[in-house]
């Protein structure tokens, strides 16, 4: 499986505080700080695993501190978590500049704000590296970071910085006859959680469909809605790409994915240190299969089998997400979407998500190194590692 560099690397020599210079067996846990929504259960469930390690609870900086100063200090030794900035709708304001959490435009204003407040961070020892932040939350340069290291992932036309603008509805006319793509998803290039995700398909005699969460205003509004619906005219499916486009559009082939009772399937498969240490299905009736929406739970057992059914290993689709999660070696965990093809022999990667590890009560796989924990404990756990290796000079193994 696979291995993660060292997080504590380039901390200060000098002995940690409370140490006195009195040697290893003195010393202290490591000090974590987590820069999030003080009020989200992100935040909460994280305290808690901390706590279960036996340290003490992290300073909490809020989002909307950092945001509104400008910034935030860390001591040298601190170790640094980012969470999600998400759900919080003062937050979502300053980030967007909407005064309603529930409108899909401002994706590009979003991510201008974020990778600049990520950047507003001084000191510390960082969870998050803000360069590999800024390419997980841009679907476009992820989709060409994992492409050119050999990551299977759906064919895009707009991948990497050299790829095709979309600008609207007629650039993605143009892409499906070009590329040959009559299924695509469009997908705002700094979305998340499936905001402003299309599923488009065309037939024949000109018709087409496309199955989203986008609720269309009569005004032309965009708001998420927690119901799947679907538009089969296409001035209204052209009226939501175009609104979308200013934020920057990122299209994917529409792969076909295997199936678990009869409903589309995928996985999040959560990677700590360069490790799978946990896994969920997801299958849901539409292609959008996030829990939110209506997806629910499959069985990963049944899953397990399948691949091995069909003459594939288990290990090696946790492999490509452990090859995904190499693209990323300066933070600390990322949540790989998985999209097992028909058959489960094979599989790509549709996203690598940064802030991927909300799986509440979820424990570790078997053989994982995190029985037991869930995903924040497994992530506290591997800083406790890495603290331990630091301190005593051991060497990775």
């Amino acid at each position: 499986m696979g291995h993660h560099p060292s997080f504590l690397e380039g901390l200060r020599t000098q002995p940690w505080p409370g140490t006195h210079g009195d040697g290893p067996e003195r010393a202290p846990g490591p000090r974590l700080a987590v820069v999030g929504n003080p009020e989200n259960r992100r935040v909460t469930l994280f305290e808690d695993a901390v706590r279960a390690a036996g340290l003490p609870a992290p300073r909490v900086v809020p989002w909307t501190e950092v945001l509104r100063d400008g910034g935030a200090d860390f001591a040298a030794e601190e170790i640094v978590r980012l969470d999600s900035p998400g759900e919080n709708t003062e937050v979502d304001r300053l980030l967007r500049g909407a005064s309603d959490p529930t409108r899909v435009e401002g994706s590009g204003r979003w991510y201008a704000g974020f990778t600049t407040a990520v950047r507003s961070l001084r000191g510390g020892v960082r969870l998050d590296d803000p360069d590999d932040l800024a390419v997980l939350f841009d679907k476009r340069l992820c989709h060409a970071v994992l492409d050119a290291a050999g990551v299977p992932v759906p064919a895009s036309p707009t991948s990497g910085p050299r790829g095709a603008p979309v600008r609207g509805w007629d650039d993605v006319r143009a892409a499906m006859r070009e590329h040959r793509m009559p299924r695509l998803f469009v997908k705002p290039a700094h979305g998340s959680s499936a905001s402003g995700v299309l599923a488009v398909e065309s037939g024949g005699g000109g018709r087409i469909r496309a199955t989203t969460s986008v609720e269309l205003a009569a005004d032309g509004d965009l708001y998420n809605s927690l119901r799947v619906r679907r538009y089969e005219r296409e001035q209204d499916i052209a009226a939501i790409v175009d609104a979308l486009a200013p934020d920057g559009l990122h299209l994917e082939r529409w792969l076909p994915k295997a199936a678990q009772e009869g409903r589309a399937a995928d996985l999040r498969v959560v990677v700590v240190a360069g490790r799978v240490t946990h896994a969920v299905v997801r299958t849901s009736r539409s292609p959008l299969t996030n829990l939110h929406l209506g997806g629910r739970r499959g069985d990963l057992g049944a899953v397990r089998e399948a691949v091995e059914a069909a003459g594939a290993r288990w290990a090696d689709l946790l492999g490509v997400c452990e090859r995904a999660a190499a693209c990323f070696p300066r933070t600390l965990c990322v949540g790989v979407d998985l999209l097992p093809a028909v058959g489960w022999r094979r599989a790509a990667v549709g996203e690598v998500n940064a802030f991927g590890d909300l799986l509440p009560r979820l424990t570790g796989l078997p053989g994982s190194g995190a029985e037991g924990l869930d995903t924040y404990a497994a992530q506290v756990a591997a800083v406790l590692g890495d603290f331990a290796r630091h301190r005593t000079g051991t060497p990775h193994a």
